[in-house]
Parts: structure tokens; sequence; C-alpha cells
């Protein structure tokens, strides 16, 4: 078995499994990935899966997809299927079946009964209002309930009521007896199980009481052997108690490690959060390729390589930190500018005639798919006198360093024939509505003898243009860091989507769900995969060819 790190790649979490592998102290490194299935992914989660799933796989171990399904009235098969998918899309399995939580209530209820039959649980008949004032505060010891003396017989009885749906919700509670003057309020005779008459997705109305998640996560690692139970830094105060209930059960007891959760600008990572723009209908929905989700992503053209390789990047480490969303464009750039076909397209359409060219011909001009990747092959573009350019390529009293249109300037139409703007073209409003330019038509694939051209402008033919939807997203809050707002929904960017129609050549017609163009000159696009039709391709944004926010920090 491999304990090699990658150039650049170490992290403390190697180190430690590097040296419980040296030491003999494991033999095998298993994980796990423990989403709850009550929301979509997240950029957060992928970070996440990739340090799991790709340690696993670095040192030939496993890593189990676990559901977290402790709490019925949250969750949903619709999340999921959902998570099987954002992981498997990923790139990562996790054997024939995911594991669930769910799968260990029978013997997370027998370990239960142990703890009482130990005198280290005991039934509490507090109101949560009450519970809540004996708790303490942080420089306050709490106050025992008055029922933590009970005998074990009366809380085995209880118990078993409870589960045989014998009491209403929050009447009990099976509370772990601990220290209720513990400086960790996570000691302070945590909840163990609640009452909850819900019907669960999978286990239906066979249960009406549901184990918390501090007493199920690390009793569900210690089933499945997991060596390394990898968690974000939040639950480091909770590893006390993960680790006082495996020794009070004595079973086998893997090793919480934490690491710094993602902080990613402009979004919000909060569930709740998500939910609520969901609910209320500011995006649509959780694969709106606005959001942070890994649906999302994938819908606006993400590539799973992509992320990989951003949360590769960013590393793992222990200090809180913010990762510029700019650092997750340019992974997608890199990534497409690898494998993303060219294409011409026009967004703000600007008509040109030329003059010189006869208007009855058309012409095949040939263009590659990919200018660095000759074997990627090349299409064909229809060529005419009546073209579309974009308007920002023109201006009527352009500056010294501004290498396209302008009147009696040469520009270069990519794969084409030089051009030169002689006349302009406006309306009553004095709108610029048309350029009459004539052709160098000696110049088709060389350049011009005796003078130098420097611009080079995309287009297409007017009479073979097809015309497409266009969904132009920027980011979604318009603030670095939105949960430092007072409502984190008056940071909401009201420019985060904008709609409009494009001009592209007709072989983009034929494009279908999920593929990615690079769109010359203007950003990769990618096929809506839900709501396009067959020779309807609707092109979600993917990323700008350039940082445009950089520019306006």
């Amino acid at each position: 078995m491999s304990t090699a790190e990658t150039p650049g790649s170490s992290n403390f979490i190697r180190t430690i499994i590097n040296e419980d592998l040296h030491s003999g102290k494991h033999d095998q490194v298993i994980t796990r990935f423990p989403p709850e299935p009550n929301g979509y992914l997240h950029i957060g989660h992928a970070k996440s899966i990739c340090l799991n799933f790709g340690l696993a796989t670095e040192y030939q171990g496993r890593c189990n997809l676990r559901f977290d399904d402790t709490n019925p009235t949250k969750e949903e098969d619709e999340y999921v299927e959902a998570i099987k998918q954002d992981v498997a899309w990923l790139g990562f399995a996790w054997g024939e079946q995911p594991l669930f939580a769910s799968d260990y209530f029978a013997q997370l209820y027998r370990w239960a009964i142990k703890l009482i039959e130990k005198g280290k649980a005991y039934v509490d008949s507090q109101n949560a209002e009450e519970m809540r004032a004996n708790r303490g505060t942080l420089t306050q010891a709490g106050t025992d309930s008055p029922y933590r003396n009970r005998s074990v017989e009366e809380n085995l009885q209880l118990f078993e009521k409870m589960k045989n749906g014998d009491f209403a919700d929050g009447s009990h509670i099976l509370r772990a007896k601990i220290d209720m003057a513990a400086p960790n309020m996570n000691l302070r005779d945590p909840a163990m199980y609640r009452i909850l008459h819900a019907q669960h997705h999978r286990t239906g109305d066979k249960w009406c009481i549901y184990p918390m998640y501090d007493f199920a996560h690390g009793q569900e690692d210690s089933i499945e052997g997991v060596t390394h139970s990898i968690c974000t830094l939040e639950f480091e105060d909770h590893r006390p108690l993960y680790e006082w209930f495996l020794k009070e059960l004595e079973i086998f007891a893997p090793q919480q490690i934490e690491f710094a959760r993602l902080n990613l600008s402009y979004t919000v990572m909060s569930k709740r959060k998500l939910l609520q723009l969901v609910n209320d209908q500011h995006v649509d929905g959780w694969d709106d390729p606005r959001m942070p989700t890994v649906s999302g992503m994938r819908r606006r053209g993400y590539p799973a390589a992509a992320i990989r390789s951003f949360c590769e990047r960013i590393g793992v480490g222990r200090n809180a930190s913010w990762i510029d969303l700019s650092i997750l464009e340019d992974c997608v750039r890199e990534q497409l500018n690898e494998t993303s076909f060219r294409r011409q397209a026009v967004l703000k359409p600007l008509k040109v005639t030329i003059t010189n060219y006869p208007h009855d011909k058309v012409e095949e001009l040939e263009a590659p798919n990919h200018p660095q990747r000759p074997e990627q092959g090349s299409r064909m573009l229809p060529f005419c006198n009546e073209l579309w350019v974009d308007r920002d390529d023109f201006m009527q009293a352009p500056p010294k360093k501004f290498f396209r249109l302008g009147p009696d300037r040469e520009v270069r139409l990519r794969n084409g024939y030089i051009i030169k703007c002689d006349e302009i073209i406006k309306d009553d409003s004095g709108e610029v509505v048309e350029l009459k330019c004539s052709a160098d038509l000696d110049t088709l694939g060389k350049n011009p003898v005796g003078r130098k051209v420097k611009g080079i402008i995309h287009w297409v033919s007017a009479r073979h243009a097809a015309k497409v939807t266009v969904r132009s997203y920027d980011r979604l809050f318009n603030q670095e860091n939105p949960d430092k707002a007072e409502n984190y929904l008056a940071a909401l960017n009201p420019e985060s989507l904008h709609v409009s129609e494009a001009l592209v050549e007709p072989s983009l017609l034929a494009a279908r769900g999920g593929e990615t163009f690079q769109f010359e000159r203007v950003g990769y696009f990618t096929v809506d995969s839900k709501d396009s039709g067959e020779g309807q391709p609707v092109f979600n944004r993917t990323v700008t060819l350039r940082d445009a926010w950089a520019k306006m920090k």
C-alpha cells in the first residue's frame, strides 16, 4: 500500500495517516462521507467528498457513502438520489450500495440500553425550556435534572415505552449522564434519543424514537471500521463526546480529525439559507446555475475535473480562511480551455454588409474546432456578403490602442478575410445600425502585402445564423461575505441573471444538453440540461474568458 504524497499536496491529515500506517496502528485506510439527506450538496461538501474519497483512493482503502438519516422530518428520497448523483458525477464510487444511519437503528437502540444499564444514561422528563434553563452557560455550571437519579429499572421501562410510542413528542428524552458542570457544554448530559412520531423515508413508522447525531455518528463509524473520521472544525468541541460514547460502550474507536471548512466568497454555505433561496424563489431550484450546489455547478457547465482541481489547489488546513470565487473560476477556465470546441456567437449584433462581395455567393470557410488541437478536426462556416459582428467591436472614435473596427480601419474576420469600414449607417435616433465594409479578397488564410492588421473579431453569416437564448450568469451576491450583511437576502445581486438572444453559427443548433463550447472572444457556454429542446438549445454562460471582477476591485 502506497503512502507516497504527490508533490505540493502534503497536509496534516496525510501526515497522520502515514504515521498510523507506518506504526501498524492500521493496515488499511477507511474513511466516510456522511451527508444528511435534507438538502442538496454544495461546494463545501465537494471539498469533503474529494478529501475523504481521495484519501481512500490514494491509500488503496475504502470510503463509505453513509446517509445520516436520523431526522425524518427533514429528509427525503429526492435528496438521497441527488447526493448519489453528485458524488458519482464528481468521479467517486462507494461500493455496491450506500449505507444509512437507519441501517443501524436496532444496534444503536441496544447500545442505548447498555448505557442505561451502566447508569450512564437516563430518561429526562423536563420540557425543552426547562432543559435549556438548567444547562448553564459558558461561565456557569448547569443544574442536574430532577430526573437524573432515576433508577436503572425506571429508565429502562420509560425508554421502552418511548420506543413503543406511548408518549407524545417532546414529553421525554434520553440523555447521557456525564457532567452538568463540564466546561465543554457538549458534555453536559447531552441528548441521545428524542421522540418523533414521523414517517421515515426508509423505515416508515417502525420507529418513533430517533438517535441524535452526536450519539449515532461515532457508533456508525465504529460499526463500519472507519479508521479516520474526518470532519470540519465545528465538530472539534464534540470530539470528547464522540470518544466518551465509544469508550463507555467498549467498542472500536475511530480517530476523529477536524479540518477547516470551505468559505467561498460571494455565496452562502448554510443549508438553511440555501433552502430559503429555493423556497422563496430567489433562484430557480437547487440546481439553479447561480447556486453553489454541485448540481447547480454541473448545470452551469463546471466540469467535475475543475472542482476536483479546485479542492486540491486550496488544500486542507486547520485555520479558517476565505477562498475567493475567482480561484474556482480559474480552475473552470483551465479545464474548459483544454476540452471545449470553439464556436462563433454574437451576443450584441451589429450588421456588416460587404459591398464588394457578390450578393448571391455563399462560401464555406474552414475553422478549427480547437486551435491548439488539430486532431479535433474542423467545421465549415457559411460566409456571405451580410454578416453580424459584435457591437463592442466597433467605435466611431476609437482610441489609439483599439484595434477593431472604426471609420477607415481594417480588421480580420476570424478564419476569414480582412475587411475595412467604409461607411457608417445610422437610424433616425443617431444609433449605428449598419457598417458598409469592403473586403480584401486576397487575404483568406494569408496576411496582406505591405501592411499589418492587428485586430481579429468574430462574426456569423446574417443569412445562416441561428437565434438562441443565452443566460449570462453573474455572482449570486454582490457582497464578498453575504453572511455579514444585516439580512443576507439584501446582499443578493439583482444583476445575477441576464437573459438575451444571440446569433450563432448554425452548427450550434445540434448541440446537446451538457455540451460546453467556447464562444470565441466571449466566454464558455453550456447547453442547459433542463430547458433546451431538440434544435432549440438554451446556453448558460459557464464562465467568462477572463476574470472581470478582478478589474472592478
